[in-house]
């Protein structure tokens, strides 16, 4: 059945060869940036949770790995099949609900409550409900939701590059010059011309700290599943509302946003199947990642869109190697400033934000655009459920009231498809 139902797509073989032939600088190094976003905080984040929520350093060290090995494997095989850079990752505002329920409800039943949340999210998939719902709600008001979503890293951005400019300011003049020489830019990328000169600032002013790391292969540690009443509504309930309503729709977003036409089913298939995976060894839902797909959109990771792919493949094979040292993850997260990430982070989706700028204000569905756009940049939870989805549902209601009109060419509208196999 899910043959049926997930958007067909390449040969992994044939698109392992496109890469191989296509291999550039750009897409490796644009790659690596993600990947330094994707682990360098979030790491963190999880394992603060971990932490916080009593668990030992093996189950600690088993969440980090499942999260990073199942991402990882799931991003490579899903930017072969499409040659689009999405990227699976896993839920962060589920990682920080996480630190305080475990603190009452045992790991098994948590456990549990990860593979409800896989099941019924894999049952939508298939039954084709999802997909139904996305198509429908109004591009301009997602991307409205999206801009929300991005509008902190700028800000964070440029907050670092004012305040200590001696180093992030110059990664920024740094970035726009070398973006200036549009031929020298399709050789050298921007992004990189800007880490390599930040990580050499940061040496010169003494900001890298030294930290003894240990390079011990990390374990997966298994768990038996445990279900309970409290544990269905302390977290089944949350995440699910956070894979279906807030992360994944961040994701399409990103993907229309840069002209792509994602494989919506996919996209909500692989990470209910992340759900189970991912649960056995104590981790949390795998989500499609909004910031990092941005990342990987983007004209940084190629001019040319049809190989934008290569970045999302590599941050895949980095976050693979990531899980093997997750051990050495949270220490290593401490040499470099939370500003460098911040930076590389801004810099990286600059182009996403211009594209989802324009999708959004441009055309129909202004004032809910508008509307989603704030309600996001809140970042305000209502009933145990994040911004970006109270961004959608108060974005098209305000569209209902005030733009009718719009809507006449909506629904029904044709839905957006994967490029067929060749």
């Amino acid at each position: 059945m899910a043959s049926q139902v997930v958007e067909p797509g390449y040969s992994l073989s044939e698109s392992f060869r496109h890469l191989l032939k296509n291999l550039n600088a750009a897409g490796i190094g644009t790659g690596l940036v993600a990947t330094l976003f994707s682990t360098m905080g979030p790491g963190m984040i999880v394992y603060t949770s971990a932490q916080q929520g009593k668990l030992t350093d093996a189950q600690s060290v088993s969440w980090l790995f499942a999260l990073y090995a199942f991402g990882g494997i799931a991003t490579i095989v899903t930017a072969l099949r499409y040659r689009m850079p999405v990227v699976i990752a896993f839920s962060i505002p589920g990682a920080l609900l996480l630190g305080t329920v475990l603190t009452r409800i045992p790991l098994n039943e948590a456990v549990g409550a990860y593979m409800l949340v896989g099941l019924v999210t894999l049952i939508l998939t298939l039954t084709g409900v999802i997909k139904k719902v996305v198509e429908n709600i109004p591009v301009p008001i997602m991307l409205g939701m999206v801009a929300g979503v991005l509008f902190s890293f700028g800000i964070n951005m440029f907050t670092a590059a004012l305040q200590i400019p001696q180093i992030y300011g110059v990664m920024l003049v740094l970035f726009f010059g070398v973006m200036s020489f549009k031929t020298f830019s399709e050789k050298f990328p921007p992004i990189i011309v800007a880490l390599i000169g930040g990580v050499i600032l940061l040496g010169v002013f003494g900001q890298i700290k030294p930290i003894t790391l240990n390079w011990a292969i990390a374990r997966p540690e298994f768990q038996m599943p445990a279900f309970s009443l409290r544990a269905i509504l302390e977290i089944s309930v949350p995440l699910f509302f956070l894979v279906i309503g807030v992360q994944n729709i961040q994701a399409v977003g990103v993907l229309l946003a840069e002209e792509y036409k994602p494989p919506i089913n996919w996209m909500y298939f692989v990470p209910s199947i992340g759900a189970f995976t991912n649960a056995i060894m104590g981790a949390h839902c795998a989500v499609t990642a909004g910031p990092s797909t941005a990342i990987c959109s983007s004209s940084a990771a190629n001019e040319r869109k049809d190989l934008r792919y290569i970045a999302a493949f590599f941050e895949g094979v980095f976050w693979f190697i990531f899980a093997l040292l997750a051990y050495i993850a949270v220490e290593s997260v401490k040499m470099v400033p939370k500003e460098f990430t911040a930076v590389i982070a801004g810099l990286a989706m600059f182009e996403v934000f211009m594209s989802v700028f324009k999708g959004a204000f441009s055309g129909k569905f202004r004032a809910g655009a508008v509307v989603a756009m704030f309600v996001a940049v809140t970042n305000l939870s209502i009933l145990n459920v994040g911004a970006p989805f109270w961004a959608i549902v108060f974005g098209v209601v305000t569209s209902l009231l005030v733009e009718r009109n719009d809507f006449s060419f909506q629904f029904g509208r044709k839905a957006p498809v994967a490029v067929p196999a060749k």
